[in-house]
Parts: structure tokens; C-alpha cells; sequence
């Protein structure tokens, strides 16, 4: 038992010795003049997103595993899972400066991170459009380029503006039931308060499922409750991918509008869930996607 103990108290110990030294190395090298600008890392796609589009790409020292566009992006080294970091990962590439999605964790390596006094933005996330203009402004503002993320911001939010406008012309909303997953055959959908829920109403239409926030498993009287006239999906691609036909066959959805009408919708998960540059984009896509046009 005390042999256990010591080595629990040895790992973060351990850790924080690591940090400190890799930060100490970076933080002289800035100190001396020989760093002209951050060694950045980028953790969350839509971040990663905006440096592109504020062209301070060139600042990215490493990114985080959901940072996949632009395509490019994929050449930098990658430190793992936005929400599965280890401090050891993160640290090796010796940031300046960490900007964050909200959401990164586990909340134990980013205590360690700020312990390692590494500065770590977070940028907060709405789903919203305003949201999207936000997010712009705040990356602009930690990298100190805020002229170029007004703009930015500008040209964004007039895009969303324009695309939400156009789907409030589609008519009668449709009901969308977003999923996460099908594992099992058993349903994890998206309620009030998640990036689907987000981008299903800016489309212009309704989310199928408001009883509960954020995503989680719902039972087959859930689904055929909802009604949904759609069943909206992230476009995977591998073994465990579930076909339109396996899906709409589930016992959950086989006796819905959507499976009588065999209406599914995927799309990039990044592209439609990530509430970046692309949004207003997307905005049109889905509501293309669900009303035609």
C-alpha cells in the first residue's frame, strides 16, 4: 500500500517536472528575442479553422486529432484527442501559446498545462451564429491580429445572416432527428443544446427531441414519438459505418416519416458541426439537403 501511494504521488510530480522544463526552454528562447512569434497549438477543428482563415498558419507548431481541414493541416504533427490530452503529448511540441475549443480536457492535463504557466485561450463556444463571430473575434484577439479578424468576422456573419434568411423560406419546418451514433442498434441522439440542435435550426428546421439536453441514449417509444421527417447523421466512412438500409430498419425508425419517406441526410461532421468559418455554407447544405433546391 505505501509502495502504491508513493508512485500515485510520483506520476504528477513527474509530469509537472516535464512541463516545467520544456516551457522553461521555450519561455528562454522568447525571452532572448530568438522567438519571434508563438509556437502555436491549435486544439479543436473550427480553431484550427480560423488561424487558417486569419493566414496565421504559419504560427502552427502542432494541432489536436479533430483539426482535419483544411487538408493541409493534417501535415502537423497531431497530439492527440481534443478531450483525451496528455500533458506529456501536448508539451513535446513546446507551444508558446495553446488556443482551446471550450471543452478540451481531461480537466487534469489542462490543470497541469497552466501549472506549466504554457498561456491557454479558451474560446467559448455558442451554437449560433453569433457564436461563430465570437469565436473569429476571440482566436483573432489571442493571436493579436484583431483587424484581420473583424473582418473576417464581418464577411462571416454576413454570410450566416444571409444563409439563415434564406431558410426561413423553405416552409412548413421539417422535423430533424439528429444521431450520433447507432452502436448495438441502440440510439444516442442529439436533444436542446448541442452543436446538431445548432445547426438543425439555423437550416430552418425543428429539432425532433427537446426533452433533454446535450446527447443520449433514447429508447425505441423516444424515436417514434419524435416524428422525425429526416434523420440527420455525420458521414462516416469504415467497417462500422451503418448503411441507410440497416438504419432505417432499426426498430426505432422503421415506423417513423422518415423511414416510410427513406430520408437520411449525412454530411462531415467538422463541416456540419463545427461552427467555424464554413457555417453559413453548411447553413445552405443541410437546407438543401432537406428541402431541395
Amino acid at each position: 500500500m505505501r509502495r502504491a501511494f508513493s508512485r500515485r504521488k510520483a506520476l504528477p510530480i513527474l509530469a509537472f517536472t516535464f512541463a516545467t522544463a520544456l516551457w522553461g526552454g521555450s519561455a528562454a528562447l522568447w525571452a532572448a528575442g530568438e522567438n519571434t512569434q508563438p509556437d502555436l497549438l491549435s486544439l479543436g477543428g473550427s480553431v484550427t479553422e480560423i488561424v487558417y482563415a486569419l493566414g496565421q498558419q504559419h504560427r502552427l507548431v502542432a494541432r489536436d486529432t479533430t483539426s482535419v481541414f483544411p487538408p493541409e493541416a493534417a501535415d502537423l504533427p497531431d497530439v492527440g484527442y481534443l478531450r483525451a490530452l496528455s500533458a506529456e503529448g501536448v508539451l513535446s511540441v513546446s507551444p508558446a501559446l495553446i488556443i482551446s475549443e471550450e471543452g478540451a480536457g481531461p480537466p487534469e492535463t489542462i490543470e497541469l498545462l497552466q501549472t506549466a504557466s504554457v498561456p491557454f485561450v479558451t474560446v467559448p463556444e455558442t451554437y449560433t451564429a453569433q457564436g461563430v463571430v465570437d469565436k473569429i473575434l476571440a482566436v483573432g484577439k489571442a493571436l493579436d491580429v484583431e483587424p484581420k479578424a473583424q473582418e473576417l468576422a464581418h464577411n462571416v456573419g454576413r454570410k450566416l445572416d444571409a444563409a439563415q434568411h434564406a431558410a426561413t423560406q423553405s416552409g412548413i419546418p421539417k422535423r430533424v432527428l439528429f444521431i450520433l451514433s447507432t452502436n448495438g442498434g441502440r440510439i444516442l441522439a442529439s436533444g436542446t443544446g448541442t452543436a446538431a440542435d445548432g445547426i438543425i435550426k439555423m437550416a430552418g428546421a425543428v429539432n425532433a427531441l427537446v426533452e433533454f439536453e446535450g446527447y443520449k441514449p433514447v429508447t425505441d417509444e423516444a424515436v417514434s414519438a419524435a416524428a422525425p421527417d429526416v434523420i440527420l447523421m455525420m458521414d462516416r466512412r469504415g467497417d462500422h459505418a451503418t448503411s441507410n438500409e440497416e438504419l432505417l430498419a432499426l426498430p426505432a425508425i422503421t415506423t417513423t416519416p422518415a423511414a416510410k419517406s427513406q430520408s437520411v441526410v449525412r454530411m462531415d461532421g467538422l463541416y456540419l458541426l463545427g461552427f467555424g468559418p464554413r457555417t453559413a455554407q453548411a447553413v445552405t447544405d443541410l437546407n438543401t439537403a432537406l428541402y431541395g433546391g
